[in-house]
């Protein structure tokens, strides 16, 4: 389909070294994705509406891209290779879905899988369908065992699925650790990194064959789109994915692909002034008598009410600042009961609240929790 010349050729999707070696993740957010400093050129990548364009050019049809789509691709490539020597390529998808479901469409048919127990809903219903269909053998694991996790990376598997932090659990994976291992096996290994985001986790540079962000949450930041991402430095496997796209007709709109550059501009002072809050909360939680535990990671932080599901979603209602709403990472804070969707995984408590702490005053953010908390 031409994907692979016009992608190395011109260099889409793509970020390059040692240009950037330098520069820190917020320079580099802002300043990747820009268009030629050229007299009278935009400073901002513009949105271009098109269906077609004219043939010889990067792109002949909007299935694979466009000006739009390739350059929120390359800040995202340059933001997860920053500490590589490897420059990194960047496919965007028309969901976080849709990016995993390109890459669980590279696995052989019964190729086996290896993921965690606890990951996020869509992906975890996904796995299982697969499994039950027979397309792949599937086993889980818990996440925070490696141990477990090396035991199984045996003859045969050919995908590791990592997640951390787990949605919405906020457990860690020892991904130093298990994804060289991974790697020395012979295993692809794929991380959603969509809470943690490049700025607080990079594993490209612990191993990953390939990064896959849900750009809806805090990668764009503003709760407006619908996007995915998948990242690797391997570009046979960068060209596969991009076909991928193609095949499935997952392309993002220019329009999305431009709110969510826009949106990423911003995304290391958002994850540093809300990962700050969220520890400020989650010390304020660990101190209130009816929480019975407290999770943080990042931006997120997941509370327990001693197994008390109606008072989990009396305070869920009872906020004034914080929205009732599903969904992560934009500037707003947002809450909910995850069990109140039928399918989120039964070991997660019901009593389980998670809470997306945006860019609110951290203070106003607690005086309206603990209000609905103590009126609950």
């Amino acid at each position: 389909m031409g994907a692979r010349y016009r992608a190395h050729h011109y260099g889409l999707g793509m970020t390059q070294r040692p240009e950037h070696s330098a520069l820190d993740l917020s320079t580099l957010a802002v300043t990747k994705g820009r268009p030629a400093r050229e007299p009278d050129a935009p400073l901002n990548t513009p949105i271009v509406p098109a269906s077609s364009f004219i043939a010889g050019g990067p792109t002949e049809y909007a299935r694979e891209g466009g000006p739009t789509v390739f350059a929120f691709e390359e800040v995202i490539a340059a933001l997860e290779c920053a500490e590589r020597t490897r420059p990194a390529q960047a496919v965007a998808f028309s969901s976080g879905m849709a990016a995993a479901d390109a890459v669980l469409d590279l696995i052989p048919v019964g190729g086996r899988v290896v993921a965690p127990t606890t990951t996020y809903t869509g992906v975890a219903v996904r796995l299982r369908e697969l499994a039950e269909r027979g397309r792949i053998d599937l086993t889980l694991i818990d996440v925070t065992d490696t141990d477990a996790i090396l035991a199984s990376l045996t003859t045969g598997v050919h995908t590791l699925w990592m997640e951390s932090p787990t949605n919405p659990l906020l457990e860690e994976a020892d991904l130093a650790t298990c994804l060289p291992a991974a790697r020395s096996a012979g295993v692809r290994t794929v991380v959603d990194n969509t809470f943690a985001t490049p700025i607080l986790q990079r594993p490209l540079e612990l191993g990953a064959h390939i990064v896959m962000h849900s750009a809806t949450k805090s990668l764009s930041g503003h709760s407006d789109l619908l996007m995915g991402a998948l990242v690797t430095e391997d570009p046979e496997l960068a060209e596969e994915l991009r076909t991928r796209r193609i095949l499935l007709g997952a392309a993002p709109s220019a329009f999305d692909a431009y709110l969510a550059l826009r949106g990423v501009r911003t995304l290391a002072l958002r994850i540093q002034r809300a990962e700050a809050s969220a520890q400020f909360l989650a010390n304020k939680l660990r101190s209130e008598p009816s929480i019975s535990r407290v999770r943080q990671a990042g931006t997120m932080v997941s509370i327990e009410f001693g197994g008390d599901a109606a008072r989990a979603d009396r305070v869920c209602q009872g906020t004034r600042l914080w929205a009732h709403a599903t969904s992560l990472g934009g500037v707003e804070s947002l809450l909910e009961r995850r069990r109140r969707w039928p399918l989120e995984a039964e070991h997660v408590p019901e009593d389980l609240v998670r809470l997306s702490v945006g860019i609110e005053d951290p203070s106003d953010l607690w005086a309206d929790l603990a209000h609905a908390i103590h009126a609950g």
